[in-house]
């Protein structure tokens, strides 16, 4: 599974203390004669600096870092890409072999930058090992099956439209459609909606309540079959032909898979931080901020942010709530407006 979101580290300041540890690491290992064995299972020797191998893992990880690529991802060692990112580490390296001979890791600063880079690192693989152990597939159908049975299914319709300037120009086209006209291609010589017109006016299918106003109104009792209108809405005068009506049908399992990923993500880093800080011992040494007349106050409602926030992919959702999957939101005036798929 791949969760990227926590062990990338893409600052490249970060970065470089990052590949200065592991290189005073080694140093201070040594040259064993295990320090050739391929890192990981597969993994090439792709260069050597002073003699020291570059594994294609390293730069891949590299890139990983940088937000190159997302973890997981491949890297094919013959692109430009990885060229690229190869003589950077080789950079990484040459720099770091550098400041051990010129001491710098004596440095008190050095040594604080080291540890405090060793710390995240270490951070970063145990909230890695804990979430790859516990966001499994189990849990992932287990948490879509639940949602699918709290979710409600609403019921959907499937419509054309024809958008006209005047009431005048939708009761002559609606004249029109009731002789025999295509409606499809009415939409596409006559419709005013660039959103929609090109493809014969057709909107999809929506749920009522997702519409504009206008919209949920006059279609919300409309049958299949049934041409609606001519009514009035943003931009003009619409004539809506009403083609099927169904169950909304529930997110599928793979497009609900990332945000229930998230989640499940979330929940296990949220639990972890929460076991360590209650058996630790935590002073806060530093007076809480004064309040400052005409200073920007937070809103009351703001989601208070949780400790360790800055692992967390993304801003998740509260404990039991559902996961979401963000709709389109851009719509012309007969579109539907954007809405939290399910389940």
């Amino acid at each position: 599974m791949a969760l990227g979101s926590f062990t990338r580290i893409s600052h490249p300041v970060r970065t470089m203390i990052v590949v200065l540890a592991a290189t005073l690491m080694l140093a201070s290992c040594g040259k064993g004669p295990g320090a050739e064995h391929p890192p990981e299972p597969g993994d090439a020797a792709v260069a050597k600096v002073d003699g020291r191998t570059v594994w294609a893992s390293d730069v891949k990880r590299e890139a990983v870092a940088q937000g190159l690529i997302g973890e997981g991802e491949p890297l094919d060692v013959s692109s430009d890409l990885f060229r690229r990112v190869m003589d950077e580490v080789v950079d990484q390296k040459l720099l770091a072999s550098e400041a051990l001979k010129r001491k710098l890791d004596k440095d008190p600063a050095a040594q604080r930058r080291l540890a405090a880079a060793r710390e995240r690192i270490l951070g970063d693989m145990l909230v890695e090992s804990t979430v790859s152990d516990a966001v499994n597939e189990n849990a992932i159908r287990g948490l879509y099956q639940e949602q699918l049975k709290l979710a409600k299914q609403s019921e959907e319709l499937k419509a054309r439209q024809i958008v006209l300037a005047s009431l005048a120009e939708a009761d002559a086209v609606k004249k029109l459609l009731a002789t025999g006209a295509s409606f499809e291609a009415l939409a596409m010589e006559r419709s005013t909606d660039a959103a929609t017109r090109f493809n014969g006016g057709d909107l999809g299918y929506f749920t009522t309540d997702v519409m504009p106003e206008a919209y949920d109104a006059n279609l919300k009792v409309a049958k299949a079959g049934q041409i609606v209108g001519p009514f009035e809405v943003d931009g003009g005068w619409a004539l809506v032909k009403v083609e099927d009506r169904r169950l909304e049908q529930p997110i599928t399992l793979e497009a609900a898979r990332p945000q229930i990923v998230r989640f499940l993500t979330y929940d296990q880093v949220r639990d972890l931080l929460e076991k360590l800080r209650a058996r630790s011992k935590i002073q806060t040494l530093i007076r809480p901020p004064q309040d400052v007349p005409g200073q920007p106050k937070e809103p009351a409602n703001a989601p208070p942010v949780a400790p360790g926030a800055a692992a967390v992919p993304a801003t998740p959702p509260a404990a039991g709530a559902k996961p979401a999957v963000a709709a389109p939101t851009a719509k012309s005036p007969a579109q539907p407006e954007a809405k939290a798929a399910k389940p």
